[in-house]
């Protein structure tokens, strides 16, 4: 198991103290640390996905809103 030391300001640290007294801070930052590498992943996966959305969208034929109206009344017709 590793060690981590770091900084943080006295308020952040009186409020952590107080809203997990009496647990296992160990174990609670841990988890909290685990929750943060899971957002990040998920926000650079959803960063990835948007980038390959733009990709193929540039790959896209352009369709003019003449054509786009045509083909919805095509479709809504009996």
């Amino acid at each position: 198991m590793a060690t981590v030391n770091f900084s943080v300001p006295d308020d952040v640290k009186a409020a952590f103290n107080a809203a997990y007294q009496g647990q296992n801070k160990s174990a609670v930052i841990a988890g909290l640390m685990r929750e943060a590498v899971d957002r990040a992943i998920r926000k650079q996966q959803h960063h990835q996905a948007i980038a390959d959305i733009l990709v193929l969208r540039g790959q896209m034929p352009t369709v003019s809103a003449e054509a786009i109206r045509a083909a919805r009344d095509e479709l809504r017709q009996p």
